[in-house]
């Protein structure tokens, strides 16, 4: 019986036959769904605390529904456009240069011929994946100050004539946030491309050589093109997640006198609900947030789908 059901393609069995034909790789997979269940799922029950005047001693069933009420006050908060046009300064700066940025050092990397070095290239750039943002929010906030790396260099170039604190100037606060998280993710988010770079046929590039194209040629003719669907899939996601910065980045290097350009909507949030126990307007604006990520990625995805034919669904 089984063997006669393993010669018959999928698609063409009854569910109950499909379940008992896939009973072990749905078995391996049930305790990461029941995970999925308790941790992501359940938890979405506190989402009606936005719509509630909720307060901690009591619980959110008996919390009185007040409709809209954190959704207008949100959106006549002072802070709120500061905040916005906080967070959509440094999202666009992320995605305009920290995305593009993995792509070509992947295709650099890829070019790289001696294989030692190439791995000591690697090695070098993920390291600071793995090194936590308080230990390098420590070692920028070192760089940055008075008598910091930053300026020694750039008084020795004859950029600057005096010593700059570079985290008390709130118009330096974004390129810090960009550049700083580029050095940390740099080689790490090349991983995914140097994958897809590596499944590429080399009979391409050996039918590129025949034809006389060069180095240059068959790195814009067929390794580009042919990573593509992977880039455009990174791009969706890297659009619908534009409102999202790096709570811990943003934590270690914000202060008091930069507060104008470094308080984004998690700042904001972790601001409002846990240091003025205001849960209600904390989730209000996390919900405020989760909704316009996924309107910005349903859109980029069907964008994508259009003009490339790649899309996550």
């Amino acid at each position: 019986m089984t063997n006669q059901i393993d010669h018959i393609p999928l698609r063409k069995l009854s569910l109950k036959s499909r379940i008992y034909h896939q009973r072990y790789l749905l078995f391996m997979a049930l305790p990461a769904v029941i995970w999925m269940i308790v941790f992501n799922y359940i938890p979405m029950y506190g989402i009606i605390i936005a719509f509630k005047r909720y307060r901690i001693i009591k619980s959110i069933a008996d919390a009185p529904w007040v409709g809209l009420d954190h959704f207008r006050e949100l959106f006549t908060e002072g802070d709120f456009v500061m905040v916005i046009k906080n967070t959509l300064g440094i999202g666009f700066m992320r995605l305009f240069i920290g995305f593009p940025l993995p792509i070509i050092f992947a295709l650099f990397l890829n070019e790289i011929k001696h294989a030692g070095f190439k791995r000591t290239i690697q090695t070098i750039s993920y390291l600071p994946h793995f090194i936590s943002w308080v230990v390098l929010g420590g070692i920028m906030m070192n760089w940055l100050s008075d008598a910091g790396l930053f300026n020694e260099i750039l008084m020795k170039m004859g950029v600057i004539d005096e010593p700059r604190f570079f985290l008390a100037e709130p118009e330096s606060f974004w390129n810090i946030a960009v550049f700083s998280d580029i050095w940390k993710e740099l080689g790490w988010g090349a991983i995914i491309y140097l994958a897809a770079i590596s499944g590429i046929s080399p009979t391409l590039y050996e039918a590129a050589t025949v034809d006389g194209a060069n180095r240059w040629h068959k790195m814009m003719h067929i390794t580009l093109p042919s990573i593509m669907p992977t880039v455009s899939i990174m791009l969706i996601l890297a659009i619908s997640g534009i409102l999202t910065t790096n709570f811990d980045q943003i934590l270690v290097l914000r202060n008091a006198v930069n507060q104008s350009a470094s308080d984004v909507i998690d700042i904001f949030v972790y601001r409002v609900g846990f240091k003025m126990n205001r849960f209600s307007y904390a989730q209000a604006i996390s919900l405020f947030k989760s909704v316009v990520a996924l309107i910005l990625l349903l859109g980029a995805n069907q964008i994508s789908r259009k003009t490339q034919g790649h899309s996550l669904f």
